[in-house]
């Protein structure tokens, strides 16, 4: 494998079968395949309205997320995942403030989701919150519900130079 720090890397929405596949086998085999579930439990009834977003390096699909409106107000980032052997470089958070400028674009103020707890810490370091024990899924992987603020991260911080949350 290529120099992860020297890859070139492509953010952007999914689109066509042919991506869809390679997205939701991703996304089945971070997410699913290690606690043995089937195909398709990678998939939810929001799929047909959400925005899926994925980081290509150099032509392969390395890391996806995806955001949904709970309400006018509030965005659900779910089944954020990076390839084995890109993590730690930088493709989550790239994905993350995509979704969170998408939200933005959309006029929410918060951005919710459910991390797994080995992830908080990533999720903490990009200024989400922790508000509850979610429950167990799979009856083994403890997750949090978490959540932030784009009205107050913009608000606490005016100056910062262009991300997602200069749109509000």
């Amino acid at each position: 494998m290529p120099d992860l720090a020297q890859l070139k890397l492509e953010l952007r929405e999914i689109h066509g079968a042919h991506e869809f596949t390679a997205y939701y086998d991703l996304r089945w085999r971070v997410l699913r395949e290690p606690w043995m579930q089937a195909r398709e439990s990678e998939r939810d009834q929001r799929e047909s309205d959400a925005i899926h977003m994925g980081c290509w390096a150099e032509g392969r699909l390395a890391g996806i997320g995806r955001l949904h409106l709970n309400s006018k107000f509030e965005a659900q980032i779910r089944f954020m995942a990076v390839e084995s052997g890109f993590d730690r470089q930088g493709i989550g958070t790239q994905i993350l403030l995509e979704l969170e400028r998408h939200a933005c674009l959309k006029g929410t103020l918060t951005v919710v989701l459910d991390a797994r707890k080995s992830a908080m810490p990533f999720y903490e370091k990009h200024g989400y919150k922790s508000i509850s024990y979610a429950g167990l899924l799979f009856d083994q992987i403890e997750h949090w519900k978490m959540s932030k603020s784009l009205y107050e991260a913009k608000k606490s911080n005016p100056g910062a130079p262009a991300s997602p949350l200069t749109l509000l």
